[in-house]
């Protein structure tokens, strides 16, 4: 079974999607597969299809859909397969379990990767580090379960895998610029800052990308625009830390230069 979250929602089962085209039947599907492996309970799919507004025996709806994915998983296994429905999508105490002997999930594997790419940067293998992040960001095909609407139990796992995914391009970024490829991610930079304005992380890459660059004044540019969002939306000045690159920068200190090995010393 292959499963993907990771952008529309993906559930192959021997080379056949089942994924249903109903709205509700795709969400509760979506739901079992985040947690691939795991149990759901009842009252979980229940919360997340129907929120506060649950229609009269939710249970017997949600069972209504378990009987339609279990028709679609029947077909995709085929005649004669090891696995029955019943042990695809099963029963558990307290709700059901997607799961089959070999289950390929592409937001486990972005998470694997991530986390031995940002070990690999905090070691100091930048090289190791930029290609195992790289790798995992390119398993991303658009937003987390874009074809599925989301409620309670999506969005936390929407939030939560979001912000690894924001965590794996800052390091992978980072890589970057301490091997010296601080013109190949400017580009990236200025797109990711002006989709996030208030993001000081990213702007401090980006300052940095530029100064290396020899466009010190565009540097000090994102410095202006940085602090005129934050002042106007947030009624704060920007960190100390970014306050202290942009002084650097002013004054051309000799940390900016390539041998720094990250922006801590600011």
């Amino acid at each position: 079974m292959k499963i993907g979250v990771l952008g529309s929602l993906v559930v192959d089962i021997c080379g056949t999607s089942v994924v249903p085209s109903a709205a509700k039947p795709r969400q509760m599907l979506a739901v079992l597969a985040v947690n691939a492996g795991g149990d759901v309970k009842v009252t979980t799919l229940t919360e997340e299809l129907w929120d506060a507004s649950p229609p009269k025996g939710p249970a017997g709806v949600v069972q209504t859909y378990v009987k339609q994915l279990r028709r679609a998983i029947a077909l995709a296994l085929g005649p004669g397969h090891e696995c029955a429905p019943k042990e695809v999508l099963s029963r558990s105490y307290a709700g059901y379990v997607l799961k089959m002997p070999t289950c390929v999930v592409d937001a486990e594997i972005f998470q694997q990767l991530t986390a031995r790419g940002l070990r690999a940067l905090a070691g100091g293998d930048d090289e190791t580090a930029s290609r195992l992040l790289g790798e995992a960001l390119a398993l991303w095909r658009g937003p987390v379960l874009a074809d599925v609407r989301i409620g309670p139990a999506l969005r936390v796992e929407s939030l939560r895998l979001e912000e690894t995914r924001r965590s794996a391009l800052e390091g992978r970024i980072t890589a970057d610029l301490r091997l010296g490829r601080h013109a190949a991610v400017i580009g990236e930079l200025l797109v990711l800052t002006e989709r996030l304005p208030l993001e000081e992380n990213l702007h401090a890459l980006l300052m940095l990308a530029l100064y290396r660059s020899g466009r010190s004044w565009q540097a000090l540019e994102i410095f202006r625009k940085l602090r005129a969002s934050t002042v106007e939306e947030l009624g704060i000045e920007p960190s100390l830390r970014i306050q202290r690159l942009h002084r650097a920068i002013l004054s051309g200190d000799p940390q900016l230069d390539l041998a720094t090995p990250s922006l801590a010393a600011f």
